[in-house]
């Protein structure tokens, strides 16, 4: 850990001596620091790396430059603006903002003549702003969620700054996001044959059908994600005070470190229970970062989810669920790990107030992936930079 913050903190300090004072000799007004903030965000992240960017059409229109547009949406998850429609009049009123985003030359001097009551012709000029238009950034949204954008920054993150740290523990929890369009009816099953009564007779064999949770373990985790239901529908959970809520959207669920950085970010429908993408993330955070104990609450209380886990070299200290009969409590020193776990509840917290989780405007499944990845990147660099704080 005392890497990472070395590493950080000599890039904090150099962006704050070399870069800040370039970019305030270019900007009329001084930068504020929530501005400060985001340039930071963005040197930190690279996010034009992972841009495709179409410069041409062999016929028709230039494209606008995708990169300008995805720091945008950077700017979008940092401020937490609700809507694209937000995001572009903030760029429109706030001359910083723009030129950080990187729109150069977007305000122009427009001219028009005008006629008075005494009937002189004047000349009037006027500022007027050009920045793409709603729909061209809608349409390079689709492009970015396309392409899989989010997740290609947010590997990069944690691969270049995690992956020679070892993670004492990582907190697996899901929370709700609530999602603005309909959910999907699901199909009717057809009804199976009844089963035979009793036990069965010498020499008889009952096929037994393979559950989903058994498939995973022999399964890689992308094989094993493609299995999983992504569309939105109903999804229904036990509160904190034992009552029972209902939403239309869908689940992301998060591995997090014990100083906060999401390290695994995987979004399903919303019925889906939890344990069904134990198994695929355990298997993915192991491939990103080496880490010692797996910590998750009783929805996670599986036999295959225990196994595995000590399978990959890893400690599970799971809640029981008190199937039949009572739990078996936990160790002092297990409860004393498990407390950590809330480094997860924290995660999903600050992604739902402070980076749009909760505000989630767009549709469909790879949408609205990137733009809870979006805000996890915009996360996970600002917890990052909190450790050269704390």
């Amino acid at each position: 850990m005392n890497l990472i913050i070395e590493t950080i903190s000599w890039l904090k300090a150099k962006i704050q001596a070399d870069l800040f004072p370039h970019v305030e000799g270019c900007l009329k007004d001084p930068l504020t620091e929530k501005q400060k903030r985001l340039i930071t965000t963005l040197e930190v992240m690279k996010i034009e790396e992972h841009v495709k960017s179409p410069e041409y059409q062999w016929m028709g229109r230039k494209l606008k430059d995708r990169y300008a547009i995805a720091r945008a949406f950077i700017a979008k998850a940092v401020y937490d603006f609700n809507t694209t429609s937000g995001l572009i009049e903030a760029l429109k009123t706030m001359p910083n903002l723009r030129r950080i985003c990187g729109f150069d030359g977007s305000v122009i001097i427009e001219e028009r003549e005008g006629i008075t009551e005494g009937g002189t012709i004047l000349r009037l000029k006027r500022k007027k702003t050009i920045l793409p238009s709603e729909a061209t950034f809608s349409r390079a949204f689709a492009e970015f969620a396309g392409s899989g954008l989010g997740d290609s920054v947010h590997d990069a993150l944690v691969r270049e700054h995690m992956s020679e740290q070892i993670v004492g523990h990582i907190s697996r929890d899901a929370t709700a996001i609530i999602g603005n369009e309909r959910p999907v009816k699901k199909d009717r099953k057809e009804a199976k044959p009844a089963a035979k009564k009793g036990r069965p007779m010498k020499g008889e064999e009952r096929p037994k059908e393979e559950k989903r949770i058994e498939r995973q373990i022999e399964q890689t985790f992308n094989e094993a994600l493609k299995e999983l239901p992504m569309v939105c529908d109903v999804g229904c959970k036990r509160n904190s005070q034992g009552y029972k809520e209902t939403w239309i959207g869908y689940k992301l669920h998060v591995d997090t470190s014990d100083c906060g950085l999401p390290i695994t970010a995987v979004l399903t429908s919303a019925s889906l229970h939890d344990s069904q993408v134990a198994i695929p993330m355990m298997k993915m955070t192991t491939t990103r970062v080496p880490y010692l104990y797996d910590l998750m609450d009783s929805a996670y209380d599986a036999v295959q989810i225990h196994e595995l886990s000590k399978t990959l070299g890893h400690a599970p200290i799971i809640d029981r669920n008190p199937r039949r009969g009572e739990a078996l409590p936990m160790t002092p020193s297990e409860k004393v790990r498990y407390n950590e776990r809330s480094a997860a509840e924290r995660t999903n917290s600050r992604l739902k107030g402070e980076f749009g989780g909760e505000t989630v405007m767009v549709r469909g499944y790879n949408k609205v992936k990137l733009h809870l990845m979006f805000g996890i990147v915009a996360l996970f660099v600002d917890q990052l930079l909190k450790l050269t704080t704390t």
